[in-house]
């Protein structure tokens, strides 16, 4: 018969354990421990507490950032997972020395941020000068789309709101009429729609609440945008992987991969994101000591989503040596030349296709037919040109005719466009500039020095949503989670060891 090691669950176990020695030197959690205790200013907390004496005692700030930092660092981001952790975690336990924060002081003390975010970010970028992390010469620019606190449900423009109100309400008569028919027949029926009016009533009054308090948003054209009733300050947004209701999380990193600003906005549209993210870093970098005139002559590089003359107006302004390539930029990129092959559609005529008659001003097309002249001056955008046109009907059945120029929309011309004259502008600049050797592989560093890092808090801190909603507490949360990336970039560099 086989034998076994006895066992009992009714046995007691003594174990010491020191606290302290939890925290080994150079994990995350010793050098936010560290960091928090010597590096990071805490006294701006300390005012908002005025129980000296009387009151209950309130959790040291000190301990709560510690515990919300290192939760962050392991993906943890729900404030209830983070009170279970305090209780089973001997990290999370050796932290607080103890001590339980429920979750609904963890979640104030993050949302109460406001004020000192901004100084505690900078204490961290304080240290990673110290490391020699600021230095290099390039910063490039990227942003991730995510969802918050806030349902797709529950957006729409006022109109589709109020449609929504009236079609709950009718819902909720319909449903009164049939429980008062179910109510007058002889042998009524169990069925109750009482929990289900109250619910419904619930919707619709919280949207006339909401259309009584809120304005139409109106965005940048000036016409309107979804609003949302959960959170206003979201907004819905479209990405590779569908439609989302939250914000737009934005990061400028240097070479070193250390995020000297972080923002999140309540707008999908990169084309205006470069002023507020330069002004915040150098606020920042001014803060800690370093020049106002840091930035200055400084590389930015940044994807084709930020090429907007607002952008690149700021950068011209910032004094920026700025690569932000246009969204055609591939097309006219030799090296994806061999790429036209394997199109479906073959390759468009282009003016070199054409002959010209100078004596009668016209254009030939490869099959013989004219284009007559219609505009000495047109003009799209900043670009002046002369403008030849052939009816449409004068290529019916023609073989090379799903290779032709493009019909105008809207109409039955065949154009040809020939420029004559172009004005500069910040957009043709940058185009020149992007299409030359030297700017290529200037822009080819931005795959390398900001990409990983969206993967580092996407992937290995698990943020794929906000918690929190309005854009300050989103804003908070954002740049907690950049100081967690900012200490490992630290911890990397050496810190942590040899220290305590």
């Amino acid at each position: 018969m086989a034998r076994y090691k006895p066992y009992s669950y009714d046995q007691s176990l003594m174990m010491p354990v020191k606290l302290k020695d939890q925290l080994v030197p150079g994990s995350i959690e010793f050098a936010i421990h560290y960091l928090v205790d010597h590096k990071i200013d805490i006294s701006l907390l300390d005012e908002r507490f005025v129980n000296d004496d009387t009151g209950r005692p309130a959790y040291d700030p000190k301990i709560l950032l510690k515990v919300v930092l290192v939760a962050y660092a392991r993906g943890i981001i729900g404030s209830r997972r983070i009170e279970q952790a305090c209780r089973d975690n001997m990290v999370f336990i050796a932290l607080t020395c103890g001590q339980v924060p429920d979750h609904s002081t963890i979640a104030t003390f993050v949302s109460s941020l406001k004020e000192e975010i901004g100084p505690l970010f900078r204490d961290i970028l304080l240290v990673c000068e110290e490391m020699g992390l600021l230095g290099g010469t390039a910063f490039a620019l990227d942003g991730c789309k995510l969802p918050s606190n806030a349902s797709k449900e529950w957006s729409g423009t006022h109109e589709t709101l109020r449609k929504k109100q009236r079609k709950l309400e009718q819902k909720v008569s319909e449903l009164i009429n049939r429980q008062m028919e179910a109510d007058k027949k002889e042998n009524p029926s169990n069925q109750n729609f009482s929990k289900q009016i109250e619910r419904l009533e619930r919707k619709a009054d919280r949207i006339s609440k909401f259309l009584e308090e809120n304005e139409v948003r109106i965005g940048r054209t000036g016409r309107e945008i979804k609003s949302n009733v959960t959170d206003n300050e979201s907004c819905f947004m479209k990405t590779s992987h569908g439609g989302v209701q939250g914000f737009n999380a934005q990061a400028l990193v240097n070479e070193e991969q250390v995020i000297v600003d972080a923002q999140a906005f309540g707008n999908g549209q990169d084309y205006h994101h470069v002023a507020p993210l330069m002004e915040g870093a150098r606020e920042n970098l001014e803060a800690i000591g370093l020049s106002p005139q840091s930035l200055e002559g400084k590389v930015l590089v940044a994807d084709s989503n930020y090429h907007s003359e607002a952008n690149l107006k700021a950068c011209e302004d910032e004094k920026l040596d700025a690569y932000i390539p246009d969204v055609n930029f591939r097309k006219r990129d030799p090296r994806f030349e061999t790429q036209r092959r394997h199109k479906s559609t073959p390759d468009r005529f282009t003016i070199k296709d054409f002959t010209y008659d100078e004596e009668r001003d016209v254009f030939i097309c490869p099959q013989g037919r004219e284009l007559i002249m219609r505009a000495k001056r047109a003009r799209s955008g900043n670009n002046v040109f002369r403008r030849y046109v052939i009816s449409g009907e004068d290529c019916t059945g023609c073989e090379c005719f799903s290779k032709c120029l493009e019909e105008n929309r809207g109409g039955k011309r065949r154009q040809l466009h020939l420029p004559i004259e172009k004005k500069e502008t910040l957009h043709t600049l940058m185009m020149e500039k992007i299409d030359t050797l030297a700017g290529r592989r200037t822009y080819e560093k931005r795959l390398g020095m900001v990409e990983p890092v969206f993967a580092n808090i996407r992937t290995h801190k698990r943020l794929d949503r906000f918690t929190l909603r309005g854009n300050i507490k989103v804003n908070i949360q954002w740049k907690l989670y950049c100081m967690v990336h900012n200490i490992e970039k630290l911890i990397r560099k050496g810190y942590g060891y040899g220290i305590g």
